[in-house]
């Protein structure tokens, strides 16, 4: 039981350091896809708590799919904020 309690602790504070980095950072390519770092860390968090079903959508669309298509977005834009 605490072992779980310690991963689940680490699993949220690299979510919220991940978040804070995604806002932070003036580079967008490196703010999507650590976006989809959040949404992985959470899809894993989700197969922990016995969801896999919410799991697997979180990772395919979450991560997956909203990932790719931020990174093609930026990559027909500009990839430094101003």
């Amino acid at each position: 039981m605490i072992e779980f309690t310690v991963i689940s602790w680490i699993m949220a504070l690299l979510v919220v350091a991940a978040a804070l980095y995604a806002i932070e950072t003036k580079d967008l390519i490196s703010s999507a896809i650590t976006a989809g770092v959040v949404s992985l860390v959470v899809s894993i968090m989700f197969l922990i708590l016995q969801a896999p079903d919410v799991a697997i959508t979180e990772a395919s669309i979450g991560a997956g799919l909203t990932m790719a298509i931020f990174v093609y977005a930026i990559g027909k834009t500009g990839r430094w904020e101003e």
